[in-house]
C-alpha cells in the first residue's frame, strides 16, 4: 500500500485566499467532495493537503490553476472549480487555467468565454481555419461561441460584415399562408440568432447595422447565387440542409472570409427521404486542408447545474416506465 504523501500549497500574498478557498471555504470542500480521499487542512492562507501521492500532488495542481484564474481578474465560482477538477483528471495537455480564463469578448460587463476543453479547442480551430464545423447536441455553445468570434472578428476589422443563416425548414410550403410580410414570415426561424446578438453588441447600434449591411440574418435560400467576400458566416441548424443546399452555401466562400456551420446530426427535420447534408459532408471534406471539424458531446453542454439533476430524474423516470409492465398489460396478466 503506498503511503500518504503531504503537499502544502500557500497562496501568494498578492492574492486574497477567500478568493481561492470561496466564501466559507466552499470551493475547498468541493475539493473535498470530488477528492474523497484526501485529508485537506487550511490556515490563513496555507492549505496542508495529505493524500495518495498522485491525489496530493493533484490537488496541490488545481490550486495553482485555480489562483492564475483568479490573478486574471476573473472570479472563480463553484462550475469554474469543477470544470477544473475535470480537467485536470482528465490529463488534457491545456492547463484549466488556459480554457477556463480564455476572453473572447466583453460588452455591458459581460465576459464570453470558453467553458469546457472541448469549447477551447473549438474556438482554437475557429481562429486556425477557413472553414469549421461545430457538431454537437444543443446546449454546448456551437452557435453561441460561434457567433461571438464573428463579432470579436469585426470589432478587429478582420472582416467587414457578418452574415448569419439558417435553412427554414419547418415553414415549407406552408410560409406563404402565414400572416404577414415575407421578413415577418421567416423571422421565428432567425430570432435565436437574434437573440444572441444582443448580448454581444449594445441592442441599440443593432438596427444601424443591420440596415448597413454590417450584419445580416437572413434564410439559406437568400445565399444562392452570391459570393460572399470579407465576411464571418455563419450557417446554423445545418444538419436541416439538403446535400445540394449545404454544396451551395460552402461555395459561396469568397476572398477574406471565414465559415462556420454548426449542427446537431440527432436533430433532423428534414422530410422523410431527404439526408441531412451535414452528415454526408463530413464523408465528404473530411480530408481537405483549411477545413475542420469540431465535435462538442453531453459534457461540453453549459447550463444551470440544476438542468443536470432534471435530466438525470427524467432519465431515471423514463427508464423505469420503460420497465414497468404496461397497465393493460397488468389487467391481463391478473385476468389468468
Amino acid at each position: 500500500m503506498t503511503e500518504p504523501a503531504t503537499h502544502t500549497f500557500t497562496v501568494p500574498a498578492s492574492i486574497d485566499a477567500v478568493a481561492v478557498f470561496g466564501p466559507g471555504d466552499e470551493f475547498l470542500r468541493l475539493i473535498e467532495r470530488d477528492f474523497p480521499g484526501a485529508d485537506i487542512h487550511v490556515r490563513g492562507d496555507r492549505v496542508s493537503v495529505t493524500a495518495e501521492p498522485g491525489e496530493a500532488a493533484l490537488v496541490e495542481r488545481l490550486l495553482d490553476e485555480l489562483v492564475t484564474i483568479v490573478r486574471t481578474g476573473q472570479g472563480l465560482t463553484r462550475e469554474v472549480v469543477e470544470r477544473g477538477i475535470g480537467m485536470l483528471r482528465a490529463e488534457t495537455q491545456e492547463r484549466p487555467a488556459e480554457v477556463l480564463s480564455l476572453n473572447i469578448l466583453s460588452n455591458r460587463g459581460r465576459t464570453i468565454r470558453p467553458k469546457t476543453l472541448n469549447q477551447k479547442r473549438y474556438v482554437d480551430a475557429i481562429d486556425a481555419h477557413t472553414v469549421v464545423f461545430g457538431i454537437g447536441p444543443a446546449g454546448t455553445g456551437k452557435t453561441y461561441l460561434a457567433m461571438a468570434k464573428a463579432v470579436q472578428a469585426l470589432q478587429a476589422k478582420e472582416v467587414s460584415r457578418i452574415i448569419l443563416t439558417r435553412p427554414a425548414v419547418e415553414a415549407g410550403e406552408r410560409l406563404g399562408y402565414l400572416p404577414g410580410t415575407l421578413s415577418e414570415k421567416i423571422d421565428p426561424y432567425l430570432r435565436p440568432l437574434y437573440d444572441a446578438l444582443h448580448d454581444m453588441i449594445d441592442p441599440e447600434s443593432i438596427p444601424k447595422l443591420l440596415t448597413a449591411g454590417v450584419i445580416e440574418v437572413a434564410p439559406l435560400a437568400y445565399m444562392r447565387g452570391r459570393t460572399l467576400n470579407d465576411a464571418f458566416i455563419i450557417l446554423d441548424e445545418a444538419q436541416n440542409t439538403t446535400a445540394e443546399q449545404m454544396k451551395m452555401f460552402l461555395t459561396r466562400l469568397g476572398f477574406g472570409s471565414k465559415i462556420v456551420v454548426t449542427g446537431d446530426v440527432t436533430q433532423v427535420d428534414l422530410p422523410t427521404g431527404q439526408r441531412s447534408g451535414l452528415r454526408i459532408v463530413q464523408d465528404v471534406l473530411g480530408d481537405v486542408d483549411d477545413i475542420h471539424f469540431s465535435r462538442l458531446t453531453s459534457h461540453d453542454v453549459v447550463r444551470h447545474r440544476l438542468v443536470g439533476k432534471i435530466v438525470a430524474a427524467y432519465d431515471t423516470f423514463e427508464s423505469s416506465e420503460s420497465t414497468a409492465p404496461r397497465e393493460g398489460q397488468r389487467e391481463r396478466r391478473h385476468s389468468r
